[in-house]
Parts: structure tokens; C-alpha cells; sequence
């Protein structure tokens, strides 16, 4: 699978920023897709996931803040991110993996749910 993201960019604390990424390599691919961040001097965070059957979860960090949604007719997946803080200072990663995050995941995040195709990252700056 490859994964091209796009968005992403410089913004004020409070706004809003919107990134898209196009998945494509596999013919009939039922991937669930999603996003991870990785913060300077930080690990790599889950972000958000959406299941091909409409599953989503989202770190504790961004619910109610972002919203992951996806085209499954162009194989696209967007994160919307509104009230944006400084800390969500971050490149993001459009991942992709065959498993279903249902098995994974709960209302609490996705720990230990790790994704096997990554994406060139994005940056999203938020500016104080």
C-alpha cells in the first residue's frame, strides 16, 4: 500500500486544519486507515483509525476535537482537526493495516494496535 498525505501546515492555537491522504497498491484493499503523530523529542502517538466497516476510534488527546472519516470509493481518509492546541505540534502519518482495529481498540484508544503501512509525514504546527 501506498499512502500520500497532503494538508497540514501552520496555524494559530484554536483553528482549524485539514489533511487528506490517498491510499493506493492493492487492488481490492479493505484496510482500515488512520493517523499517528510523532511530536519533536517524543515518541509516536496514535492519532485516530477508521475500520473499512465504519469503526472509528480516536486518542483521549483529540476526541472531540478531530474527526476521521474516509472515502472508501477513492480510498482516501481525511482528519479534520478543529480547537487545535501547541501540542498538537506534530508530523502526522496516514498508516494503513489489514487488521481490524475492533480487536484492538476501545473508547479509551487504540494502545498496542500498530499499523503496518506508513505515509511520508505531514507537519502540523500550532502556533500559542
Amino acid at each position: 500500500v501506498q499512502l500520500q498525505a497532503s494538508g497540514g501546515g501552520l496555524v494559530q492555537a484554536g483553528g482549524s486544519l485539514s489533511l487528506s491522504c490517498a491510499a493506493s497498491g492493492r487492488a481490492s484493499s479493505k484496510d482500515a486507515l488512520g493517523w499517528f503523530r510523532q511530536a519533536p523529542g517524543k515518541e509516536r502517538e496514535f492519532v485516530a483509525v477508521v475500520s473499512w466497516s465504519g469503526n472509528i476510534y480516536y486518542a483521549t488527546s483529540v476526541r472531540g476535537r478531530f474527526t476521521i472519516s474516509r472515502d472508501k470509493a477513492k480510498n482516501t481518509v481525511h482528519l479534520q482537526m478543529d480547537r487545535l492546541k501547541p501540542e498538537d505540534t506534530a508530523v502526522y502519518y496516514c498508516t494503513a493495516d489489514s487488521k481490524d482495529p475492533y480487536y484492538y481498540c476501545s473508547g479509551s484508544g487504540c494502545d498496542g494496535y500498530g499499523m503496518h503501512y506508513w505515509g511520508k509525514g505531514t507537519l502540523v504546527t500550532v502556533s500559542s
